[in-house]
């Protein structure tokens, strides 16, 4: 297994300890005080090399409504629950909530994308894939039910 998919597979089993150490439904993480307000996310910025090929992507694979100068709002889930990691990697990745990682993965693969790490399960705790997006960038997909929730398998 390569040094990237090796990565991969490290960073989905970090994922799956945010899920279960945070729950869904948890507002504050350990060790964040309270007096102290934490700054929220508050915008996105993902790269690549022709716009209009991340455009096609991502309007085709996750239905966002890009403008003509890149400009997307996408809904979030609040709060937005997340990991520092220690790696020698000045990657960052976002994962995206769908109802079917396998049926996205096919989508993505369709649209220009490739496939990281096919749908997996973490028992217990999420079900998660990996993909790069058609500009290289690495992403991930979460599993969510109809109410936007986290399976747990």
């Amino acid at each position: 297994m390569n040094r990237r998919r090796t990565a991969g597979w490290a960073l989905a089993a970090l994922l799956a300890t945010s899920f279960a150490a945070h729950g869904e439904s948890s507002d504050k993480m350990p060790g964040q005080q309270q007096a102290a307000k934490a700054a929220p996310i508050v915008f996105f910025d993902i790269a690549g090399p022709d716009l209009a090929r991340q455009s096609a992507f991502y309007s085709a694979v996750f239905g966002w409504n890009v403008a003509a100068n890149g400009a997307v709002t996408v809904e979030s889930r609040s709060p937005l629950h997340g990991t520092l990691r220690t790696e020698q990697s000045s990657e960052n990745l976002l994962y995206f909530g769908v109802r079917d990682v396998t049926g996205a993965l096919e989508q993505i693969v369709a649209n220009g994308g490739t496939i990281a790490a096919p749908r997996f399960e973490v028992p217990g705790v999420v079900v998660l894939g990996l993909f790069f997006d058609p500009a290289g960038n690495r992403m991930g997909l979460v599993e969510i039910d109809e109410k936007g929730q986290a399976i747990v398998p």
